[in-house]
């Protein structure tokens, strides 16, 4: 293919048809800023003198002819006369297109054909007519197509719409492949615009029966027209302006089974407007909508920057900035690493709670001191077993030594002995609970002792374990 040479926009005469009205509108005001010579093309005549007149009061040089691009011969007698005035043109932008809100069913085969005839046979028409002056241009030029993010993923209630855009892209691609094969020197750019903050949809034929609007997010048309003017000097084969119709557009790509129950119960809902009363206003299905150059409608919430679009249109800086950012990440893992390649292996190794504590020798001192206190009550026990012993032995002598008193005294000195065997028997008991305490405070405070004295050494765990 013979590479096309695509100029910069002030050497550049582009040709834009809609131009009166939404993206057509920026685009124009925008390449006249950019010094380009505009060429406009629209149904509106009033419309399309005063757009001329106040491009021409900034500067800019500026032409306009009144055609349908349904027409064939039309749009060819607007090229001739774009040819007599600038010399010839260097990009093309098909964008006028019409919609319709509204089943498929409820649409007239007339009305749905009306839209075809725009929105399809109008980009035909004008691509046709644009390469084959492009074709003899020396070093060739643009042919800009604006479809829709529709094209990819179909809306109900914008059906007709969506089946008109989805032919534009076929046709687009198409084209494209066949001046390829050529060898021509055009380059053909699809441009796929997601919601956007235009009066398309106040010029629509509304058969719903309620007003309608763009689901957000919703992107300003000077965002399209950047998009625009950028493809016109540099080779671009598709691109999408707004990520958030690139996101449902992906999501119906790889799960339409699951995005087709979804957009069918969800769409309608999301476009219809509930804070306005239906107003039926005169479409542009068949006549031209003159309402005084509106280029937005103002909605609540407009994106101004489509990150989408930057990053397709400076793929290399996209690139650049990424790998950056990846250097840094890398170059501060590395010098994060001070204690060489086993560095994970360390902290690894802190974190694993086996490695805070000995264990073996934390057993071996838990199984003495365990063996200890068994031991040290075992001897508790004893005493305390020999003690009682010792108490009943002596009443029972005291009992027997009485026994040659008198039978009152026996009696008198019976008692007192139970009495006094009562009270070892219960001193002993008492006092081995109270030994059994004692000598497991005494336990406590030889471990917490231990703790102290181990804590003091230079290779301690438990100070490493502090520590960390």
């Amino acid at each position: 293919m013979t590479r096309a040479t695509l100029k910069p926009l002030n050497q550049q005469a582009i040709v834009i048809t809609g131009a009166t009205s939404g993206i057509g509108l920026a685009t124009a005001r925008r390449a006249a800023r950019a010094g380009a010579c505009v060429f406009l093309i629209a149904r509106g005549e009033n419309d399309l003198k005063a757009l001329c007149e106040e491009l021409q009061a900034t500067g800019a040089r500026a032409a306009w002819a009144v055609a349908d691009v349904a027409d064939h011969a039309a749009l060819a007698e607007a090229a001739d006369k774009c040819v007599r005035l600038f010399g010839g043109f260097d990009t093309w932008v098909n964008n006028a297109g019409v919609l319709i809100y509204g089943a498929i069913s409820a649409t007239t085969l007339e009305d749905h054909r009306r839209l075809f005839e725009t929105n399809y046979w109008g980009v035909v028409n004008g691509s046709l007519v644009a390469a084959e002056h492009l074709r003899k241009r020396y070093g060739g030029g643009a042919i800009i197509n604006v479809g829709s993010i529709l094209s990819d993923a179909p809306l109900p209630i914008q059906g007709v719409y969506s089946a008109s855009k989805h032919a534009v892209k076929g046709f687009t691609n198409a084209l494209r492949m066949e001046l390829m094969r050529e060898q021509a020197p055009i380059t053909v750019s699809l441009v796929k615009p997601a919601a956007v903050d235009s009066p398309y949809g106040k010029h629509a034929r509304n058969l719903t029966g309620y007003a309608t609007q763009n689901p957000q997010p919703v992107y300003a048309t000077h965002v399209v027209a950047d998009t625009i003017l950028y493809c016109a000097s540099h080779p671009i084969r598709e691109i999408t302006v707004g990520g958030g119709g690139r996101l449902i557009a992906s999501f119906y790509s790889v799960l339409p089974g699951l995005a087709e129950p979804l957009l069918a119960r969800f769409a309608p809902s999301l476009m219809r407007d509930r804070s306005s009363a239906y107003e039926p206003y005169d479409d542009g299905l068949y006549d031209p909508s003159e309402d005084g150059l509106q280029e937005e409608v103002h909605y609540p919430m407009v994106r101004q920057f489509s990150a989408l679009a930057e990053v397709r249109k400076h793929p290399g800086i996209t690139s650049g900035v990424v790998a950056v950012l990846a250097g840094i990440g890398i170059a501060a893992l590395l010098l994060s690493q001070r204690e060489g390649p086993t560095r994970y292996e360390r902290l690894r190794g802190r974190f694993d709670p086996r490695g805070w504590v000995d264990t073996d020798a934390l057993r071996g001192r838990f199984e003495d001191l365990t063996d200890t206190v068994r031991h040290s009550l075992s001897d508790v026990g004893e005493r305390a077993s020999d003690f009682g012993e010792d108490a009943r032995h002596r009443g029972e002598r005291f009992v027997h030594g009485a026994r040659h008193s008198s039978r009152k005294a026996m009696k008198r000195s019976g008692k007192t002995a139970k009495r006094y065997a009562h009270d070892a028997g219960a001193y002993a008991r008492d006092h081995a609970r109270e030994g059994g305490a004692l000598l497991a405070l005494a336990t406590i405070a030889a471990a917490i002792g231990a703790a102290a004295l181990d804590v003091r050494r230079p290779d301690s765990k438990l100070r490493s374990l502090g520590k960390f």
